[in-house]
């Protein structure tokens, strides 16, 4: 059965412009290059909700690129439908497909993840889980919380979750010098064109604002109130993965060419190649430099040449926000 594909005419509006802009040959690097999340993130994201009294029945992946968690959640859901703002992570996404628990396709919707609840045929308090894996650091939250708190079943859940830093693994031959040549990296290079988003992910989301978080000023209008009043702090989860844990279906271990296509996939990275185009892949390119640096380190470590493996250590968090079950539907 064909995945349903949808797409609004006149487009979402949204403020995030790297992923959103990809066409379909970057959305295909991207699924290339990206590891999947571990069954344990899935698991974690699934029990939560539903040992809080989440039914899985519809779910709605928000951001949800090429589709990797809708596909992966589809099967423990009766409706499944991913929402994103890029045509060509939903051309990938239509193409690989994927059904829900009951055999129905998911469907592929193109708009920004502050207007959730207005798509097409979506009934007001009808999803049960909102998912936003490596994304919710490019949304405008107020307005994201507001249409989730609109969206969402009484008693429904949003389950956001990031990778937050990569260390290199201390195990791994040079770990020392490669780990420093990785700092001097985003330092040098990518810090200038790193966002806010990007912080917040490397921070783990530790400042990502909640339904409850105070606006800057500590002005909080009738409206902000009345969606904070809709979720239950006190139900709120926060777990982190540990450096030793598997928050990817591998420990992130690749070679140099699979490191060189993830670095690509990073939005950073994107902004500097997009500003820099005349040195993309030449000797010059700043990712072709770091992949030096490190096949030298691991080269004088005593690893032979065309077994060069990198290793990361993956600092994961998750976030789980309930919508009180005691609302009136």
């Amino acid at each position: 059965m064909a995945a349903s594909h949808s797409s609004n005419a006149s487009g979402p509006k949204v403020s995030e412009q790297t992923f959103s802009s990809y066409d379909q040959s970057q959305g295909q690097k991207y699924v290339q290059a990206r590891h999947d999340y571990s069954p344990h993130v899935y698991q974690a994201v699934f029990e939560q909700h539903t040992s809080t009294g989440g039914r899985p029945d519809t779910l709605l992946d928000v951001g949800c690129g090429p589709g990797l968690v809708a596909r992966a959640l589809a099967p423990r859901f009766a409706h499944v439908i991913g929402l994103d703002p890029s045509e060509g992570m939903l051309a990938v996404a239509s193409s690989l497909g994927g059904t829900s628990s009951t055999g129905d396709p998911i469907r592929w919707e193109r708009g920004a993840a502050e207007d959730l609840d207005k798509l097409p045929g979506l009934a007001p308090a009808s999803v049960d889980l909102i998912t936003a894996a490596n994304a919710a650091h490019w949304f405008d939250m107020p307005p994201f919380w507001a249409a989730a708190a609109r969206a969402l079943r009484p008693g429904g859940s949003v389950a956001i979750w990031t990778n937050g830093d990569i260390r290199a693994h201390p195990s791994m031959p040079a770990a020392a010098r490669i780990q420093a040549a990785m700092d001097r990296h985003f330092e040098v290079n990518l810090r200038p064109h790193m966002t806010p988003g990007n912080q917040l992910v490397m921070d783990g989301y530790v400042d990502l604002p909640l339904p409850w978080t105070p606006t800057p000023g500590g002005d909080t209008n009738d409206a902000a109130s009345a969606v904070a009043q809709q979720f239950d702090k006190a139900r709120f989860v926060r777990k982190d993965w540990a450096a030793d844990e598997d928050f990817f279906v591998s420990n992130a271990e690749v070679d140099l060419d699979g490191f060189e296509k993830m670095m690509a996939t990073m939005s950073a990275q994107t902004r500097w190649n997009q500003a820099n185009p005349e040195l993309v892949g030449t000797d010059k390119d700043v990712v072709k430099i770091l992949r030096r640096e490190i096949e030298n380190a691991l080269h004088e470590a005593g690893v032979d040449k065309g077994k060069e493996v990198l290793k990361g250590s993956v600092l994961g968090v998750l976030l789980v926000v309930k919508k009180r079950s005691d609302l009136d539907q």
